[in-house]
């Protein structure tokens, strides 16, 4: 009896072997303990590449004196809160400090959605790679290196959620420092311009975080090229960083920004 299921488990085994419409999906079933099959110099480079962009970016755009549009826009913040110390009716600074607190909410709770999205990628694992291997480009990773990428994605809406998330604490912080600074007819003005710095202060942090998460957003669309390849991975990096660059510096917000009085 034995022999018998030896030799009918070999005989369906050669048969499928030499069926043309049975054949193996790449990276899908693959063996987990298999290491990081398919990570090449090249998938390295690309990632190298990734990381210096967004860290070199990150270094010029937050630097003192960078003349980026993030720079105009703190100075503004400094006349805002000099001209809030102003005014005794201060309700359309809470109304300002309402809209900035409801936009770092929404895009914490838009990270919180990406992460869950990309979790059910690990989850999916074989599904997505079926999906990928029918397409024409035929680009199909192995099951460690997709793992990876995806555990890579999960990190930076990891990041920008708890930039999101300390940028609303931080405008929260600020709008008790608006509502700490004395009125105008107070007796002591140093004090009042102490309290107006404090809130301006407090206020571009709190845009600088908002800032390096919606950057962890902005660098998450250039990483999914690595889904497709490192050639691709290249060039939406490139793509991404161009576009930023360019409203930092080259755009029609940055020139009404700077316009002279």
């Amino acid at each position: 009896m034995q022999a018998d299921s030896s030799r009918l488990t070999s005989r369906c085994y050669t048969y499928c072997n030499g069926c043309p419409l049975i054949r193996p999906v790449a990276g899908v079933g693959a063996d987990r303990s298999s290491g990081m099959d398919g990570f090449s110099t090249l998938d390295g480079l690309a990632l190298l590449v990734f990381g210096l962009a967004w860290g070199i970016y990150h270094f010029i755009i937050e630097r003192e004196g960078s003349l980026g549009l993030n720079h105009l826009m703190n100075g503004y913040r400094l006349d805002w809160m000099m001209e809030m110390a102003e005014r005794e009716q201060r309700m359309v600074d809470s109304g300002i400090m309402g809209s900035l607190q409801n936009g770092a909410a929404f895009f914490a709770s838009t990270s919180l959605l990406a992460i869950g999205g990309t979790v059910s990628l690990l989850r999916a694992t074989d599904d997505v790679q079926r999906v990928f291997s029918d397409l024409p480009i035929g680009l199909v990773a192995s099951r460690s290196l997709w793992e990876l990428k995806v555990v890579g994605l999960l990190l930076i809406f990891g990041y920008a959620f708890f930039k999101f998330a300390w940028s609303y604490r931080l405008f929260n912080f600020a709008a008790i420092l608006v509502g700490a600074t004395p009125g105008r007819h107070t007796s002591d003005p140093k004090r009042r311009k102490a309290f107006a710095l404090r809130a301006a202060q407090m206020n571009v942090v709190a845009g600088k975080h908002f800032t390096r998460g919606q950057r962890a957003f902005f660098f998450a669309l250039a990483y999914l090229g690595w889904f497709l390849g490192p050639y691709l991975f290249f060039i939406t990096t490139l793509c991404v960083l161009l576009v930023m660059w360019r409203r930092q510096y080259a755009s029609d917000a940055r020139t009404a920004a700077s316009l002279d009085a």
